[in-house]
């Protein structure tokens, strides 16, 4: 996850205030002095941290507050609100319009990533219905318009720039032109590099601005610089009308946090944080839900939102063999197609409460993903019959040659296929006892009993990694975070997220779907 150092340091410090028998002055102390000393190691401005910590001390009267739970409720409360107002300016970012154009131009240092995050934002739009575009008016830099047509390319986005004409001015008032007459939505114009004391290239940045009349200006900020972003931030934003921020380079940095805050310094909102190379690696930053992450608290609702927004919640044909305790080795498959769709299993894995992105490591999490891109090869290796059988287990076990024949067809080992077959039944156990239990998938977990929410909890828990299980508080913990799911309907993207938690992690590898060319029934 995204300033990893700098949430565990503060989780840590929450995690000895909370075990401590009596929470009393001498233990709030060392609370905000831990939580202050990891903010400066972090890189945030020591001005702002002074604020932060006299607004903690302000919140917390210990004359006044109760003493228990409810003091350590009202200082982690004091916490997570001055958290929140250290990296959000009160200011509400601008939303493009449906059915019409509108233009976003690119400001920002030179190796700021900003060619890069123009092709992220683009195509997060384009992944979401809008008709995208880009616009490279960067003539300053050798190579920059090859470097977004080839980006541009391979995201099969439309894109416009020019060899011969060296006006960057030109060149992004004729591309947005264009895009506008062929009805584009979003017209992204990337601009050259630029440092505050090149005075002509900035400019320059003020005729393209005035060329184009952007409907939002975004700064493109490094997060590698810490401190010093507050300083270049401020330049540009007095130049032309920067309406937003994007911070990239956020991914295992620890010096992140003088870029967060230093974005609240200049009152411009940031809308989306880069936390990796690839095209997908943007996320969309809300304060609250960033916090929440930061603390290790989860972020169910951006999860669900997430699932609905991509429709995983609309497999009515699949939930309904659910219901009926039915799960065949094709939806099991199906099911590591979603969580791949959910995106980037770091930043899923984040949204669940009591886990983080950084729990398995680099190492581990790509371990995983290498075990179920095998995984889903020896599904793509299985005949109709078997990928919809509904006892699959009996089937391999009457016919022992079946493994062999698999594992032939995905050039894997015969232990391999049969640790898969292991995997499905007890995903398939799991899912007949979930399909027993009435109100489980209705919204009405309220009105299961305890003892068979219990019987469930545990079957879960027993096939939970356990890493995983440890990090979110145990059985506790688990219970928890069932109670939220299955409240909310039990959809197919809680069902994907549970697997892929059970199975250890692991971003899943794009592949194609074993049914393709063959249908249910087809002989």
């Amino acid at each position: 996850m995204v300033l990893g150092d700098l949430g565990r340091k503060i989780k840590g410090a929450l995690w000895n205030m909370t075990s401590a028998t009596v929470i009393d002055e001498e233990v709030f102390d060392e609370l905000v002095k831990d939580i202050c000393r990891a903010l400066i190691e972090s890189d945030v401005q020591v001005g702002l941290v002074s604020k932060l910590r006299n607004n903690i001390k302000a919140a917390v009267q210990f004359d006044d507050s109760g003493a228990g739970v409810n003091r350590r409720r009202q200082i982690q409360r004091a916490v997570f609100t001055e958290l929140c107002k250290l990296v959000d300016p009160g200011v509400t970012p601008w939303k493009p319009k449906k059915n019409q154009p509108n233009v976003i131009m690119f400001v920002g240092l030179q190796g700021s990533g900003k060619t890069t995050t123009c092709t992220k934002l683009a195509y997060h739009y384009q992944r979401r219905g809008w008709k995208a575009c880009l616009v490279c008016a960067d003539t300053f830099r050798a190579g920059a318009f090859d470097q977004l047509k080839q980006n541009a390319t391979k995201a099969r986005i439309p894109f416009y720039g020019s060899y011969t004409e060296i006006d960057p001015v030109v060149i992004a008032a004729d591309g947005v032109e264009k895009f506008k007459q062929q009805g584009f939505e979003i017209i992204i114009v990337d601009t050259s590099g630029r440092h505050k004391q090149e005075d002509s290239l900035f400019e320059e940045m003020l005729q393209v601005s005035n060329a184009v009349d952007p409907d939002n200006i975004i700064f493109v900020m490094d997060a590698t610089i810490g401190q010093a972003c507050q300083g270049q931030a401020q330049a540009f934003k007095d130049k032309v009308d920067v309406g937003a921020v994007i911070v990239t380079k956020l991914d295992g940095h620890a010096k992140g946090g003088g870029a967060l805050s230093a974005v609240a310094a200049t009152k411009s909102p940031i809308v989306y944080i880069g936390t990796g190379e690839h095209i997908d690696d943007l996320e969309p930053f809300q304060t609250k839900s960033f916090v929440s992450k930061l603390l290790g608290m989860g972020d169910v609702q951006g999860l669900m939102e997430r699932v609905s927004e991509i429709g995983l919640d609309k497999q009515k044909d699949m939930m309904e063999r659910i219901k009926a305790g039915v799960f065949t080795m094709r939806d099991m498959y199906e099911q590591f197609q979603n969580i791949q769709k959910l995106g980037p299993f770091s930043q899923v894995m984040s949204m669940i409460p009591g886990l983080g992105g950084d729990l398995l490591g680099k190492a581990g999490e790509q371990a995983s993903s290498d075990r179920l891109k095998r995984f889903m090869v020896i599904m793509r290796s299985m005949t109709d019959e078997e990928l919809d059988s509904d006892n699959l287990a009996k089937m391999f076990q009457m016919q022992p040659s079946r493994v062999q024949r698999v594992a032939r067809g995905a050039g894997v080992h015969p232990g391999e296929v049969e640790a898969l077959l292991q995997q499905h039944k007890k995903f398939a156990e799991l899912v007949k006892k979930m399909g027993g239990v009435k109100n489980l998938f209705q919204g009405n977990s309220d009105r299961v009993s305890a003892q068979q929410m219990s019987k469930l909890n545990q079957s879960m828990a027993k096939m939970m990694d356990p890493r995983v299980l440890k990090q979110m508080g145990g059985m506790n913990g688990l219970q928890g975070l069932m109670k939220k799911f299955t409240g909310g309907g039990g959809g197919m993207g809680d069902l994907s997220q549970m697997m892929g938690d059970m199975m250890g992690g692991g971003q899943m590898p794009a592949m194609g779907n074993p049914a393709a060319g063959r249908r249910r029934g087809r002989k």
